[in-house]
């Protein structure tokens, strides 16, 4: 994607524009960011979707001045002509390839921060009420209207005593109507509330957005996880940013410690070894690269693979087509490191195969194929026949 180059999904701005002026900042409403828009699933397929159980749903609706949220599957759903309601369907990408195709049109931002795509239904009056994101969002009107007011509010405090987050004083600054084909961009902490205008369909592509304990965790799990598995030694140090050494690997030992009148006292050799043990870590680029590759790569457990081409060995076979990353893989780089679905690859990050990361496609043909390092052949096969990756004619 050439990030200087005006997108009708962005009104027209450039990636490069978009990302300095309003990411993050500030809201912008986008008329006809897909023109003539038609989503690739009809309410009633929503439905089904949320009849499944690999496919996490809520329905919302409102009985008075109460809210009420039950999750799914569902058995019954409300009647169409019914009001007040709606109902979401978390993750449509990863069961849809259309769904996952458009979700991928915002690729201009990293896919580390790239999360899912959200449908909703809602009868005529349906919404899950005022409140806020902490995480960015497009939202896209894929059918009928749906009314949204907005507000850069900074009181956010919630209603008490109800099971969905409801802002208890929602004070809207701006009001939109939003068509087929009509986006809402807006940053994290922004209130708003969207009403269905008659039956209504949106799609939302969420973003994620970890807290910094969240990464903090991350790190100290990943760096216990490594000296666990006694890559603390010298021959993994350099892999798993931790220091080289015996010192972690052996027993805390005190010869020659005093007899003690206070047993229940914590001695001080071993409050300091603790310390000592503690400074042989290395939280660095390495460590953190390889807790994030992992990490963000991570299926969902909604997650379904089938192979479609089993019988293709590219160690022998060059099918003309091309290679494609099945909607639910997640495959991301840095430098020469290479992850996959939750794995950390030994191989390296060849150029070919930042090339599919980035593209999430890759031309294949006999010359391609004998550039291809041997272990690169071997690996794309096994991917093939996962269904992580598909063979396609062109």
């Amino acid at each position: 994607m050439n990030i200087d180059t005006p997108l009708a999904l962005l009104g027209n701005l450039t990636p490069r524009t978009f990302m300095q002026r309003y990411w993050q900042r500030k809201p912008l409403v986008i008329r006809q960011a897909i023109p003539d828009f038609k989503p690739s699933l009809s309410m009633a397929e929503i439905k089904q979707l949320a009849r499944r159980d690999e496919v996490e749903s809520r329905l919302i609706w409102r009985d008075g001045d109460s809210w009420k949220m039950k999750n799914g599957p569902f058995n019954r759903l409300p009647a169409a002509r019914g009001d007040n309601w709606t109902l979401l369907a978390q993750s449509v990408d990863l069961h849809d390839d259309a769904t996952a195709e458009l979700m991928h049109r915002f690729r201009f931002i990293s896919d580390a921060r790239l999360d899912d795509a959200m449908i909703s239904i809602a009868s005529d009056g349906g919404g899950v009420g005022p409140h806020f994101d902490s995480y960015d969002v497009f939202l896209l009107q894929a059918h009928g209207q749906r009314r949204w007011r907005i507000s850069s509010q900074k009181d956010l405090a919630l209603t008490p005593g109800l099971p969905l987050k409801i802002l208890e004083n929602f004070r809207a600054e701006h009001e939109y109507t939003l068509n087929p084909g009509d986006m809402l961009y807006l940053p994290p902490h922004i209130a708003h509330d969207g009403v269905a205008i008659g039956d209504c369909m949106t799609i939302s592509i969420g973003f994620r957005a970890p807290s910094l304990a969240t990464l903090a965790q991350g790190m100290l799990d990943a760096a216990s996880d490594q000296i666990m598995a006694g890559l603390d030694d010298g021959r993994s140090a350099q892999a798993s940013g931790v220091l080289p050494g015996p010192s972690l690997r052996n027993t805390f030992h005190d010869a020659g410690a005093p007899a003690t009148a206070t047993p229940a006292y914590l001695p001080d050799a071993l409050v300091t070894a603790a310390c000592k043990a503690a400074q042989k870590i290395h939280f660095n680029e390495t460590l953190a690269t390889r807790f994030l590759g992992q990490w963000l790569t991570e299926l969902s457990p909604q997650a379904y693979f089938e192979p479609s081409s089993p019988h293709i060995d590219l160690r022998s076979d060059t099918p003309p087509g091309r290679l494609q990353l099945d909607r639910c893989t997640r495959l991301m780089y840095r430098k020469r490191q290479l992850f996959i679905n939750g794995e950390a690859l030994a191989l390296p990050a060849s150029k070919a195969l930042r090339e599919l990361a980035d593209a999430r496609s890759l031309r294949l043909d006999p010359r391609r194929r004998n550039s291809l390092s041997h272990d690169e052949q071997a690996v794309l096969t096994g991917w093939l026949q996962e269904g992580w990756l598909h063979h396609i004619d062109d």
